[in-house]
């Protein structure tokens, strides 16, 4: 029951994060920022519900990503050597 749960928090949190994008990309109305607000707090009380039932945390959900981390952070640029680079021909 442990992977599941992880899995559904792993997804849950992805979907927060895309939430959240939206919402400060403006493309959601006032009304379905409210909506997606009170949709992901409810989600998340469930989460909680389901640890307290098979006597987990939701600390016991975390996935140590680390070694993948890099897969969900923003890429970032090379320094700037100040030197301007040649494509090959």
């Amino acid at each position: 029951m442990k992977l599941v749960l992880t899995l559904v928090e792993l997804l849950r949190q992805l979907m927060e994060r895309q939430a959240m994008h939206r919402v400060d990309a403006g493309d959601l109305t006032e009304d379905e920022e409210e909506r997606l607000g009170l949709t992901l707090m409810l989600l998340h009380d469930r989460m909680n519900d389901l640890c307290a039932r098979y006597g987990l945390t939701m600390q016991d959900l975390n996935l140590d990503l680390a070694p993948s981390a890099h897969c969900c952070r923003p890429p970032t640029r090379p320094p700037d050597t100040g030197r301007t680079r040649r494509l090959p021909h």
